[in-house]
């Protein structure tokens, strides 16, 4: 399948990735899991439970806009494991709405 991901922090500062394949759904929640810890990410959520999209808003919004410009190989696996968790072929994650767009 192929996967078009935009993450975007507003208007012309969007960020692109597009692949084929994607990461192992496990290794993807994982992975949304240690960066959501590292970067000491906060959700409060009426249930009390984190739910994947809360992750991944997240972890778009704690990362901010420097790193998707800045670091390249996080940013494609940040892609490719949204992908992955989501199980769609577009995703627009959309960081100050805080909204994923499919």
């Amino acid at each position: 399948m192929q996967h078009h991901v935009i993450v975007s922090f507003g208007r012309n500062k969007e960020y692109e990735f597009r692949f084929a394949g994607g990461a192992h759904v496990d290794a993807a929640r994982k992975w949304f899991e240690r960066e959501f810890k590292a970067l000491e990410c906060d959700v409060v959520t009426p249930t009390g439970k984190i739910l994947a999209v809360d992750r991944i808003l997240s972890v778009a919004r704690y990362a901010g806009e420097a790193r998707f410009r800045d670091q390249h190989a996080w940013s494609e696996q940040f892609a490719r494991n949204a992908a992955a968790i989501l199980g769609r072929d577009l995703i627009r994650v959309d960081v100050p709405n805080y909204l994923i767009g499919y």
